[in-house]
């Protein structure tokens, strides 16, 4: 497998759930922020072990002298290295652990990884500057969400599977079990997505079969 056969599903659009939102300015007051669109390192390291498991690798190295912790990222997907820095936050976040995600989130925009994130408009909204949060996050624009979410109801299912992930019982058996039913169940929705009626008496002659 090579880079250029996974290309498409690097750059794919995350789920709307593991897209958060963060102030890069605020008005005099503080009670509005234009808000810029992230996903975490956890998501980016999820994407890799989903796409190409035990081909990809991270490396860090301290930036030293540098006015708050910095590091450099090296990151190899399938052969490939892409290189650069990531830096911490103030306050509370200015740690190395901070600067490590950064830089690998850095790192994963060189593949595509979230990098149309930055093509989502800068948008002023109402700020709680109290909770350090908007008062109403922004919604994504449908091309800035997956296939599977573009259907009524699909963002809800997405993370609800996302959920399961850390929910599977243990054992082979009911996984299977487990996953029949989600088939089946995504299966009943086919008619819905597709926008056509199921035929009159379809369900039962499923039954019947």
């Amino acid at each position: 497998m090579k880079l250029s056969d996974v290309q498409r599903r690097l750059q794919a659009p995350f789920s709307a759930h593991l897209v958060g939102w963060r102030a890069a300015a605020f008005n005099k007051d503080r009670s509005r922020a234009m808000l810029l669109a992230y996903v975490d390192a956890r998501a980016v390291q999820d994407r890799l072990d989903a796409i190409c498991p035990d081909g990809w690798s991270f490396e860090l190295s301290v930036v030293e002298g540098a006015p708050s912790p910095t590091v450099k990222g090296r990151l190899t997907v399938l052969g490939v290295t892409r290189e650069d820095i990531g830096e911490a936050g103030e306050g509370e976040r200015g740690t190395l652990k901070a600067a490590a995600s950064d830089a690998l989130k850095r790192c994963a925009v060189q593949f595509g990884i979230g990098r149309y994130l930055y093509d989502l408009p800068r948008q002023w909204v109402d700020w709680n500057d109290q909770k350090r949060e908007p008062k109403v996050a922004p919604g994504l624009p449908e091309w800035a969400r997956p296939d599977f979410e573009r259907s009524p109801g699909g963002a809800h299912i997405a993370q609800a599977m996302d959920q399961l992930k850390y929910e599977l019982p243990v054992d082979l058996e009911l996984q299977r079990e487990v996953y029949k039913h989600l088939k089946a169940a995504l299966h009943s929705l086919e008619p819905q997505r597709s926008g056509q009626q199921e035929p009159a008496g379809s369900a039962a002659a499923g039954q019947a079969a």
